[in-house]
């Protein structure tokens, strides 16, 4: 396995060393090139480990874990790692515009998978009077969140906002006097004890137990949707970043994927 994984920990040591320089890394005589990768959770990482042990010889991964989702980015932006796997292209354009960020989408890998969830209801149509549901607070999955209520038919968005791009400011009804909350991702699992119904990712369901086949109120899936290598625009097609897509989009990651119930986007 060409794999080496850094310790969570040692993130911000490496931030210290590295700001400003290309992660990218090989020996002087034209050796081996590592190529570090940020990731958070599993099928992430799982992903990231399949992708090292099928990587072109000349190449190895380094795994960065990290423990959330804009850490990812900002090690990016700041040449920090080479790549990482950890969201789809709209969420990586949201902190493009805050963040004065040019990060570039390179490859998708998985599709997310994504449901409605309660302990107590066994249908989003159980939902009571005033009932209180929670939704992401970041822009890219609050839109698809509001979205789905949208099309059960339990609030009705502003007909001129695009699909997925709603906030909760674009509902112009909530028959049911909904309680909208929105909580960081972080936070979505905890919120499963004690909302009547949580939008969540297949990521963190999985940590209860949850999956979208068995469990969700409502599922959805959409192309747009798919979990996405980024890189920067002066790596984006260098041969490091090209060895890794290619890694990421083998047969061998394909099969990883499927084994943890994960549909590939390749």
């Amino acid at each position: 396995m060409k794999l080496r994984s850094l310790a969570a920990l040692t993130v911000a040591a490496l931030a210290l060393i590295t700001t400003g320089c290309s992660a990218a890394t090989g020996s002087a005589d034209g050796g081996t090139v590592t190529v570090k990768v940020a990731a958070t959770v599993t099928p992430m990482t799982d992903a990231v480990e399949a992708a090292a042990e099928v990587i072109d010889d000349g190449y190895e991964i380094e795994l960065v874990p990290v423990s959330d989702y804009v850490q990812p980015n900002i090690l990016l932006k700041n040449k920090e790692i080479d790549a990482n796997l950890v969201q789809f292209p709209s969420f990586m354009e949201e902190f493009n515009e805050k963040n004065d960020a040019d990060l570039v989408a390179v490859q998708p890998v998985y599709k997310t998978v994504v449901a409605f969830y309660s302990k107590s209801l066994s249908s989003l149509d159980e939902l009571p009077e005033g009932g209180s549901v929670v939704i992401p607070n970041d822009k890219a999955n609050a839109g698809r969140a509001l979205q789905m209520l949208a099309d059960a038919k339990l609030i009705t968005l502003d007909e001129n906002v695009e699909r997925f791009t709603a906030k909760v400011g674009d509902i112009t009804e909530n028959p049911r006097d909904l309680e909208i909350t929105q909580v960081g991702l972080m936070q979505l699992n905890t919120a499963y004890d004690e909302a009547d119904a949580v939008f969540n990712l297949p990521s963190f369901a999985r940590q209860l137990e949850l999956t979208p086949e068995d469990d969700g109120l409502m599922v959805e899936q959409d192309k747009a949707f798919e979990v996405t290598m980024a890189a920067r625009p002066d790596n984006h097609d260098s041969p490091e970043i090209t060895a890794l897509a290619k890694a990421l989009t083998s047969e061998h990651v394909r099969e990883t994927l499927t084994e943890l119930g994960v549909p590939a986007a390749f």
